[in-house]
């Protein structure tokens, strides 16, 4: 937070000329958190980052230019913010626009945002946020963020986050702490949890936690080795596993396409036949995760059933924004086209590779569905270029 630095003396008085001149060397460096680092390459241009901020309040616009003589120009820029990736030990940092008034240690603004690749345990979210509410625990991805308007108090946030997890302070000793260290920052002692991150940020593939399922039957990762996918390898189940999980990957893709299908501006028999993939779909669905409980198979996300889930999701990303005619058209298009690929994905590799005749009987009954699915999506096609013709 930024202070008259000429308000806090030695014991709390008016310092002197001497001291003020300290402060001001002190503010600069500050202002610069005292790590040094540079961006990347990539970032925007100068101009355009001007553009972005011309219109920002007085603070952020302070706080955007020290960063950008710190870290040269941010990879992103928009009207609401600025990011730099990658940035001296940072993970990201971000200047908003948006000021946010916070009284922790003293009244002030928070606009600048530093995150670090971080672990932060389960016992210990509580914790970090009743010592800073500005802090911000994303454990799925294994971030830690500070919020204030200065990188050196963001690193003196870090840095006492970091002694609550390791047991080295409590709370309150924490939150003494970082007031007792403001004021020696002002009077120009150059403490050291201000002027660099104390530990070595987390790999971010150690810091990641991708949390646990809780829809029964749901299908695991392939590399989660303490999961069922694990068991499912050991029972030497891996072959209904991916099976069950790629009908799964093929219901979600049609699900998401349906999904996006009924907010559209489109005709009523392509809403309708939408809204019939959307409900069987997701029947379909609960059935797959229902008989994996059953067979004693858990489905398994492997890296075949993931680029089936990217592919489904790229070729919706394909079309999602177009509206109106050009959607439906696109719409009945991908669903010919998805369908026909499902049909001969079952056909070719899933009814040959099943061993279990519950889990036979299940791709018999899905074949049906997308068979169905089929026909008629071909014949709203050949509706949709007929009407075309006229």
């Amino acid at each position: 937070m930024r202070i008259h630095r000429d308000t806090i003396g030695e014991e709390g008085g008016t310092m002197g000329m001497q001291s003020r001149a300290a402060a001001a060397t002190l503010a600069l460096m500050i202002s610069a958190g005292g790590v040094s680092a540079q961006g990347k390459d990539g970032a925007a241009s100068k101009a355009s980052v001007d553009k972005a901020i011309a219109g920002w309040p007085e603070r952020p616009t302070l706080g955007a230019n020290e960063m950008r003589a710190k870290y040269g120009e941010p990879r992103e820029a928009t009207t609401e913010r600025l990011v730099w990736h990658d940035a001296g030990p940072f993970k990201r940092i971000t200047v908003l626009k948006l000021e946010t008034p916070h009284d922790f240690p003293l009244p002030h603004v928070d606009f600048l945002e530093h995150t670090i690749t971080y672990n932060v345990p389960q016992d210990k979210v509580g914790d970090l946020i009743a010592f800073d509410a500005s802090s911000t625990i994303n454990r799925t991805v294994g971030e830690l963020s500070a919020r204030c308007d200065l990188e050196g108090h963001n690193v003196l946030t870090l840095n006492l986050d970091h002694d609550i997890v390791t047991g080295k302070k409590s709370v309150k000793e924490a939150r003494q702490a970082f007031g007792e260290i403001v004021v020696q920052d002002v009077q120009g002692k150059h403490p050291p949890y201000v002027e660099a991150l104390q530990f070595k940020p987390a790999n971010a593939k150690t810091a990641a936690f991708s949390d646990r399922p809780v829809i029964p039957g749901s299908p695991v990762r392939a590399a989660d080795t303490d999961s069922a996918a694990r068991q499912a390898i050991d029972r030497g189940k891996m072959a209904e596993a991916e099976i069950l999980a790629t009908v799964t990957a093929i219901d979600l893709n049609e699900i998401n396409a349906a999904a996006q299908a009924q907010t559209k501006d489109i005709s009523q028999p392509v809403k309708s036949y939408a809204k019939l993939l959307h409900q069987e779909h997701g029947m379909n669905l609960d059935q797959t995760l229902k008989l994996g409980q059953q067979i004693g198979a858990t489905p398994v996300i492997t890296t075949s059933v993931e680029r089936l889930q990217k592919k489904g999701a790229g070729e919706l990303a394909a079309f999602v924004q177009l509206d109106g005619q050009a959607f439906e058209r696109a719409y009945i298009e991908a669903m010919v086209k998805g369908h026909t690929e499902a049909l001969a994905k079952i056909d070719d590799q899933l009814q040959k590779s099943a061993g279990n005749a519950a889990l036979k009987k299940h791709l018999t009954g899905t074949r049906a569905h997308v068979a169905s699915h089929l026909e008629k999506a071909k014949a709203l096609e050949a509706g949709t270029k007929r009407s075309a013709s006229r």
